[in-house]
């Protein structure tokens, strides 16, 4: 088993009304419009989130400065490449570099635009034969700030992001589960609140141990993490608060 997760900064699940790509891609796929992740809704602690499975107050990254932690735990790359399994990492945001220990991945790439991380997710994909690629694309978040969350200027960034997504799955077959979600929402130009456009997210698991067009209840980006590793074959970590959303017979 493969896994491509796919992760859009900052964006809202009412942004994917009206976008073909979305809809179809949520019609093949099981997950929640409803997810929710972690407070605050800032981008770096929620991706820290996503990677070890654990809220912020045990990562200790509560900003978007990284925080060493005390207790030290494993992350999904740590885990599959102590497993034997190859890893990559795309991003355009430096501060994404810290989900991940130094030696756990095979392939690391921070580059400037969304269409440039694509091209080198594509690239690894292609030449790797990897069994995890986290994509990152970031620009959707810089719009929000810029332009304000479900603006013009959003809303095209947004539908280039569906555009990549859809330039990524050409690239993957059966074997590959493809997970698309993202860490915050946002309101006016900010996020980081406790309300529901700031915490509710998009989360789906396209595949064949998922079945298309269903609901998850309760969906939250702590449960990435150990529905990666379960579909890896791997032991999830006992201090990991998420839990697997898939069955394997």
């Amino acid at each position: 088993m493969k896994t491509l997760l796919i992760l859009v900064d900052g964006m809202r699940p009412d942004s994917l009304d009206g976008i073909p790509e979305a809809q179809k891609f949520i019609s093949e796929s099981a997950g929640s419009l409803k997810a929710t992740t972690v407070y605050p809704s800032v981008t770096l602690p929620c991706h820290m989130s996503l990677f070890l499975s654990v809220p912020p107050e045990r990562h200790g990254t509560t900003t978007n400065t990284y925080s060493p932690q005390v207790r030290p735990v494993d992350g999904i790359c740590e885990v599959l490449s102590r497993n034997g399994q190859c890893c990559g990492i795309f991003y355009n945001w430096p501060e994404i570099r810290d989900v991940v220990r130094p030696g756990s991945v095979v392939r690391e790439v921070l580059i400037y635009s969304d269409d440039q991380v694509a091209e080198e997710s594509i690239r690894f994909i292609r030449k790797a034969d990897p069994d995890f690629v986290f994509t990152y694309l970031g620009w959707v978040d810089s719009a929000g700030h810029d332009h304000g969350w479900m603006s013009d200027k959003y809303m095209d960034q947004v539908r280039n992001s569906w555009r990549l997504i859809g330039e990524l799955m050409k690239e993957v077959n059966d074997d590959w589960t493809v997970i698309v979600t993202a860490d915050h929402g946002g309101h006016g130009r900010g996020h980081g609140d406790d309300i529901p456009e700031d915490m509710t997210i998009p989360l789906f698991f396209r595949g064949k141990n998922f079945e298309p067009g269903s609901e998850i209840e309760g969906l939250n980006i702590m449960d990435i993490a150990p529905t990666i590793l379960k579909l890896h074959g791997c032991e999830i970590p006992r201090e990991w608060e998420g839990k697997s959303r898939v069955r394997i017979d």
